[in-house]
C-alpha cells in the first residue's frame, strides 16, 4: 500500500467533510430516546489488526448500539455453546424486514441471528442463571469486544422493553413452538438490555477489528471469541447484516457490516480492520445513509472489498 491507501494515514476527517452534506434519511423514531438524536452527527473511526485506530470528529459520541449489538450476541451464544447454537438458529438472509413475525417453516427457529428473532435466541443463548447474570455476560463480552468497560442506558432499556411489541409477539411466538426456553418477557428483557449498551464510534471500530482479527481484540491483545466464532459470525454478517440490502450492500462496499437502527454500522474486513460510522439518519431499509455513503468510500480508497479482482 501506498500512503494514501494506508489506514494508518487515512484522513478520515477528510473523508467526513466529503460525505457531511450528503443529505437523505430519516432518524428513527421508535423510541424516544432514537428520536432526539443529532441528524447531523457524523463519527467514523477504523482500528488496524495489529491494534492502529483513526478517528474523526465526533467519533466519541456516545450512543446506544442497537441492532449493531446482533453479530457480538450470536458471537456470545456460539462461544459459550459451540456449534450446538448453529442448530438453533438458522443462517440464510430473509429478504424480509428485520422485524417480520415469521419463522423458519418446518423448525420454529429463527431464520438468522442478525435480524430482531434471532437475536432475541442468541441474546437468551449466552451463559446465565436468569435475566440478570445473563445480562451481565452480556455486558462483560462487549466490553471485552470494545476494549473498554461499557455502561447500559437504563432509560433506553427500559423503553426498548416496553414498547418492543414487535419483539414480544416474536418470543411467545418462538415459545410457542419450543425454540425459546426461557421466558418471553425475559428474552425481550435481556435483548432490551443489549440494545442500550452506549458506545461510540472507535468502540464500535474496535469490536469489528476483534472480530477481523480472528476474536482477538487487537488493541488490549485479549482473546474474548475463538477464530471459529469470528469466522463464523463475519459470513452471516455478510450474508444477512444489512437485512435485504445485504446483495446490494456487498455488491458495493463489499465488507461484512451490520446496521443499527441508531445510525451506526460497524463493518468487519477479515485479516486488515474493523471499521465503524454513526450517522443517524436512515434509508428504508434501516440502514445509515451517510454511513453507507462513508462505507461505500473506504473500501474503494482502502481496497477493502472482498471480491475485488486483480488488476491487469
Amino acid at each position: 500500500m501506498n500512503a494514501a491507501t494506508d489506514p494508518r494515514e487515512y484522513d478520515l476527517d477528510e473523508l467526513r467533510s466529503r460525505t457531511l452534506l450528503s443529505g437523505g434519511g430519516a432518524v428513527d423514531d421508535s423510541i424516544p430516546e432514537l428520536a432526539r438524536a443529532d441528524p447531523d452527527l457524523l463519527g467514523i473511526a477504523l482500528v488496524t489488526v495489529e491494534g492502529v485506530l483513526r478517528a474523526s470528529a465526533q467519533a466519541d459520541v456516545l450512543i446506544s448500539i442497537q441492532s449493531a449489538v446482533k453479530p457480538f450476541l450470536f458471537a456470545l451464544a456460539l462461544q459459550d455453546h459451540g456449534p450446538a447454537a448453529l442448530d438453533l438458529v438458522g443462517i440464510e438472509p430473509t429478504g424480509e424486514a428485520f422485524d417480520a413475525i415469521k419463522l423458519e417453516s418446518g423448525t420454529g427457529r429463527p431464520p438468522n441471528p442478525m435480524v430482531n428473532a434471532g437475536a432475541l435466541l442468541t441474546a437468551a443463548l449466552v451463559d446465565g442463571a436468569d435475566a440478570a447474570s445473563r445480562s451481565g455476560r452480556i455486558l462483560d463480552g462487549l466490553s471485552a469486544f470494545a476494549g473498554r468497560d461499557l455502561r447500559v442506558s437504563e432509560s433506553i432499556a427500559e423503553s426498548e422493553h416496553l414498547l418492543g411489541d414487535r419483539n414480544h409477539a416474536l418470543a411467545h411466538l418462538m415459545r410457542s413452538e419450543g425454540t425459546l426456553v426461557i421466558g418471553a418477557d425475559e428474552a425481550v428483557a435481556v435483548y432490551a438490555r443489549a440494545c442500550a449498551v452506549l458506545v461510540d464510534a472507535r468502540d464500535l471500530a474496535v469490536m469489528g477489528a476483534t472480530l477481523a482479527a480472528g476474536g482477538r481484540n487487537p488493541v488490549t491483545d485479549q482473546r474474548v471469541v475463538g477464530d471459529g466464532v469470528a469466522r463464523d459470525v463475519v459470513s452471516v454478517m455478510a450474508t444477512c447484516g444489512v437485512y435485504d440490502g445485504s446483495g446490494r450492500w456487498m455488491r458495493q462496499v463489499g465488507v461484512p457490516a451490520k446496521s443499527s437502527v441508531s445510525g451506526a454500522i460497524v463493518l468487519a474486513a477479515p485479516g486488515v480492520l474493523g471499521a465503524a460510522v454513526v450517522s443517524p439518519p436512515l434509508d428504508e431499509q434501516g440502514t445509515s445513509v451517510r454511513g453507507h455513503a462513508v462505507s461505500d468510500v473506504l473500501s474503494h480508497d482502502l481496497g477493502l472489498h472482498s471480491f475485488r479482482m486483480p488488476r491487469g
